[in-house]
């Protein structure tokens, strides 16, 4: 096969019992993606036919819907008698399946700090009313260290979905009990699925063992698995905890929703790093500073993401000059904690505060060779984050202008501030 559609051809990536995968290039868009191609055979008439082409219309349907940094984007769909298939996002890297195996375990706060990103773009998908359904480290991406991205969203339930939904679909490893029971399903369902990848993760096998699914759906129901420290070393308890909480049979004991789960993963990542007294910071500590930050205020999650792309950290002590007057500059940047002072020929014009922003007329002026008025210098403990003009030029559209609403936002306050000022003289 040399083309799909319009896609050209690179080479084939797998194969399944329904469809089989390409490397694909968009010559258009100027990308390479992969495209599900669906055997034609599989979307017949048939009861089981049926059953897979409302798994892959599902899917299809997404396209272009669920835009989130840790969710393969679909792009494009198309079904028709000849052919059918799916254009997706080319992630080049493996799944989490081979880090289940017990010789190939990841250190558990790497586990911690990808697990928080599952959750993050879980919530979004459910904010768009789609529950996943078949979580599983088969449908996890990775990339990099940590950078994860959830696949496979055919078997999705899509809340507002007037279609009748699919029901007893899923990986029965992976299944919650309200699924297993085919109950009425929310977002719970993909909590404790990925409640199990964790345990799965951490331990290098699932929580229960069973020779055939009568016997693991039994367990699933009915049994409590072993802590996660029990099996491997190093485990902190807090860890055991979240995993519990994650998959409690009973739907009150349970997580109830996914800021609940994330915010109890960054306190053990964040725990972490004060008592190794680490000057890094873990891309869930940076999310929830940003989160928290009221210049982010109207931001989505999704481009929270992207400003941690586009930005980089440091921690600074006191005395550390960051902005000199006179000094052209190309960056701005924004207090993520402690005090920074603004000087002026030496004179003191300003104390900022965590959550403020500064030298970010470098960035609106753009005038080029245009020079710092005042020196910046940190006052206390600081951690600032630094955005360079043409880093955040590569941003999308929507976050730019996300950033100039706040940075017009700081300008009228500061220009009232400034006539309130003068009136009082």
């Amino acid at each position: 096969m040399e083309k799909i559609g319009k896609y050209q051809v690179v080479r084939k990536l797998g194969e399944g019992a329904t469809s089989e995968v390409y490397l694909c290039h968009d010559p258009f868009a100027g990308r390479d993606v992969a495209i599900k191609v669906v055997f034609p055979d599989t979307l017949g008439d048939d009861e089981n036919r049926k059953l897979f082409r409302k798994l892959f219309i599902t899917e299809a349907s997404l396209a272009g819907k669920l835009i989130h940094p840790h969710i393969v984007q679909i792009y494009d769909a198309v079904v028709d008698e000849g052919i059918s298939y799916v254009v997706m996002e080319y992630v080049d890297g493996g799944t989490l399946e081979p880090h289940c195996n017990p010789d190939a375990l990841m250190p558990p706060d790497r586990i911690v700090e990808i697990i928080f990103k599952c959750t993050r773009a879980l919530d979004y998908a459910n904010r768009a009313d789609v529950i996943h359904r078949d979580i599983k480290p088969a449908n996890i991406l990775l990339h990099g260290e940590t950078d994860i991205k959830i696949s496979d969203f055919g078997s999705a339930l899509i809340t507002t979905s007037m279609v009748t939904q699919v029901s007893g679909i899923g990986s029965p490893a992976y299944m919650s009990p309200q699924q297993i029971k085919e109950h009425p399903l929310n977002l719970q369902t993909d909590i404790y699925s990925l409640g199990v990848v964790m345990y799965q993760l951490l331990t290098g096998q699932l929580p229960f063992q069973a020779s055939n699914n009568f016997s693991m759906m039994y367990q699933i129901t009915n049994v409590e698995p072993q802590p996660p420290s029990s099996l491997r070393a190093g485990i902190p308890p807090a860890v055991d905890a979240i995993v519990r909480r994650a998959m409690q049979k009973e739907l009150e004991q349970r997580y109830t929703d996914w800021d609940q789960f994330s915010d109890d993963l960054s306190a053990v990542i964040s725990r972490e790093a004060v008592e190794q007294k680490k000057e890094s910071f873990a891309d869930s500590e940076k999310f929830n500073i940003l989160r928290d930050l009221p210049f982010f205020a109207h931001f989505s999650d999704a481009e929270l993401w992207e400003v941690m792309r586009v930005s980089s950290w440091e921690y600074c002590k006191p005395g550390k000059p960051l902005m000199f007057e006179g000094q052209t500059g190309d960056f701005f940047c924004l207090l993520a904690s402690g005090e920074v002072k603004v000087m002026k020929q030496g004179k003191l014009l300003n104390i900022l505060s965590s959550g403020e922003c500064f030298g970010e007329m470098a960035y609106i002026s753009r005038e080029a060779g245009s020079a710092r008025s005042a020196d910046v210098v940190t006052l206390s403990d600081a951690r600032v984050i630094t955005i360079r003009n043409e880093d955040l030029d590569r941003a999308s559209d929507v976050c730019r202008h996300k950033f100039d609403r706040a940075f017009m936002a700081i300008l009228v306050e500061r220009l009232s501030l400034s006539n309130t000022r003068l009136i009082g003289v």
